[in-house]
This record gives C-alpha cells, structure tokens and sequence, in this order.
C-alpha cells in the first residue's frame, strides 16, 4: 500500500522560502502524476502544482513564478520549493498522487507566513 509523507513546513516570515518533500513509499513512483495541494482554514482544497510522469508542470496562477515543483524518481520523492512566501500562502499542504484512477494524500504539513 502506498503511502506519502509530508515534511518541510513551518513557521516563515513573508518573502521567505521553504521546501517541501513528499516521500513516497511503494512501488512504481515514477508511473504517478504528483501533485501538491494547500487548504487554508474555511477554503477549499486547491491545486497548487503537479508533475506528470514526464516531468510536464503546471501551476496555480496565484504561485507561478514563486513555486517550484519537482520530482526525484531515484528517491521516490516529490519536492515544492516554495519562494517569496505571502501570508496568503499560509494553508496545510498536502502531497497527492494519481496512477490509474488510484488517488492517495498524505496527511499534510503545515506552512504559516507571518510576521
């Protein structure tokens, strides 16, 4: 059974820069699109960025240019590096995979940006 593990968040003043890891445990990682999602308190869940299994991105609007998402298919591992943090980033991320109609989450970090 395949599970993910969130790590990397915390506490950063605006403009700062954190990255997160998502450790993937099983078999066949580089065969999932990964993706990370936030949810702040009283929002939605929404898509922040996702890495196909050709290594094909896309992002939301409100992060382009700030985020960076990437894969280590050697380490089974997903990566968001994430640049010139708002307050308005500030949400429980959670990391996602999809293989063949298969979703799975982890159980999320969380990043505050705060002064």
């Amino acid at each position: 059974q395949v599970q993910l593990v969130e790590s990397g968040g915390g506490l950063v003043q605006p403009g700062g820069s954190l990255r997160l890891s998502c450790a993937f445990s099983g078999t066949r990682f580089s065969l999932n699109t990964m993706g990370w999602y936030r949810q702040a308190p009283g929002r939605q869940r929404e898509l922040v960025a996702r890495i196909t299994t050709v290594g094909t991105t896309n992002y939301a609007d409100s992060v382009k240019g700030r985020f960076t998402i990437s894969r280590d298919n050697a380490k089974n591992t997903v990566y968001l590096q994430m640049n010139s943090l708002k307050p308005e980033d500030t949400a429980v991320y959670y990391c996602n995979r999809q293989y063949l109609g298969i979703d799975g989450w982890g159980q999320g970090t969380q990043v505050t940006v705060s002064s």
